[in-house]
C-alpha cells in the first residue's frame, strides 16, 4: 500500500512539474552575427584612379577626380517580412574616402542572426542633428580629420568631390562639389534603399559581406545632368547642390552577397 502511494505521489509531482514547465516555456536566446560592407567606387565599371585617370561626363567635360569623400549613415537590414534590424545609430556614422582602403569596408558587430534582403543607409546626416549641440559631431569622430565640416553650426559636408576638367578653352580648370544640409531650408539628406541579389544570412559562427557598388559617373549624369562649365563651384547651393544629392541616391547598386 505504501509502494503504490509512493508511486502516486510521483506522478502527481510529475504531472504538476510539466504543466508548470508549459506555463513558463524556455525561450531561446537571441544569437547575434557580424557582416561587412564593401564598397567600391568606380566609373565605367572599374576603380578611380586619383589624380591620374580623367573620365568624360556626358556634358563633354573631361575631368580628373583629385579629392573623394562621402558619409553613409543610419544602417539597416530588413528581412522578406519587413522586419528590419536598425544598427545602434550612436555607431552608424562612417566616412568613406577614395584615398583610404581600409575606410571602404565597414564591419557591423553585434547584428541580429536571421535572413535579410534589403539594406537601407542614409547618405549624409538627417536633419534631426542639425543646429549641432554640444558635443554632437562626435557621433562621426572622423568628419573634421577628413575636412567633412564647413563650422559647427553649418554642419557636415555629404559629400567632397573635387578635381580639375577640361572644356573647350577651358583647359584643367578646378572643380569643388560640396554637398550637405543647410539651416532649416535645405535637407540634402538622402535615404537609400537596396534589394540584395540573395538573402544575406546572419549567423554567430559566419562572416558574410555585401558588395555595394558606387557609380560616381551619377554625380554629373543621373537623374539630373551637371554640367561643370555651367558650375564648377557646388557648396551651399540651394539650386544645384539638392540636384546633386539626388543623383548621389541613385549611385549604389548591392553586386553580391557571400554568405
Amino acid at each position: 500500500m505504501k509502494r503504490i502511494i509512493y508511486i502516486l505521489l510521483v506522478l502527481a509531482i510529475s504531472v504538476l512539474s510539466c504543466k508548470d514547465d508549459d506555463n513558463n516555456p524556455v525561450i531561446p536566446q537571441e544569437t547575434f552575427g557580424t557582416v561587412a560592407l564593401d564598397f567600391k567606387n568606380t566609373i565605367n565599371n572599374s576603380g578611380i584612379e586619383l589624380g591620374t585617370d580623367s573620365y568624360t561626363n556626358q556634358s563633354n567635360e573631361e575631368y580628373i577626380i583629385t579629392e573623394l569623400k562621402y558619409i553613409i549613415s543610419n544602417i539597416v537590414l530588413i528581412k522578406a517580412n519587413g522586419e528590419a534590424f536598425v544598427y545602434p545609430v550612436d555607431r552608424s556614422y562612417f566616412v568613406i574616402n577614395e584615398e583610404v582602403v581600409a575606410s571602404q569596408k565597414i564591419n557591423l558587430a553585434d547584428i541580429s542572426a536571421g535572413e535579410y534582403t534589403k539594406i537601407r543607409f542614409g547618405f549624409g546626416v538627417e536633419a534631426s542633428k542639425y543646429p549641432f549641440e554640444s558635443g554632437m559631431a562626435d557621433f562621426i569622430p572622423t568628419a573634421e580629420d577628413n575636412g567633412m565640416l564647413w563650422s559647427w553650426s553649418a554642419g557636415y559636408k555629404f559629400l567632397k568631390f573635387e578635381g580639375t576638367f577640361t572644356f573647350e578653352t577651358k583647359v584643367d580648370e578646378d572643380f569643388i562639389i560640396h554637398v550637405g544640409s543647410h539651416g532649416a531650408t535645405l535637407d540634402n539628406y538622402q535615404e537609400i534603399t537596396l534589394e540584395l541579389p540573395s538573402p544575406l544570412t546572419i549567423a554567430e559562427s559566419s562572416t558574410p559581406e555585401i558588395a555595394i557598388n558606387v557609380d560616381i559617373a551619377k554625380v554629373f549624369d543621373s537623374i539630373n545632368i551637371h554640367s561643370l562649365n555651367k558650375a564648377s563651384n557646388v557648396q551651399v547651393d540651394p539650386e544645384n547642390a539638392p540636384k546633386i544629392a539626388k543623383n548621389v541616391s541613385t549611385m549604389f547598386n548591392v553586386t553580391g552577397v557571400t554568405n
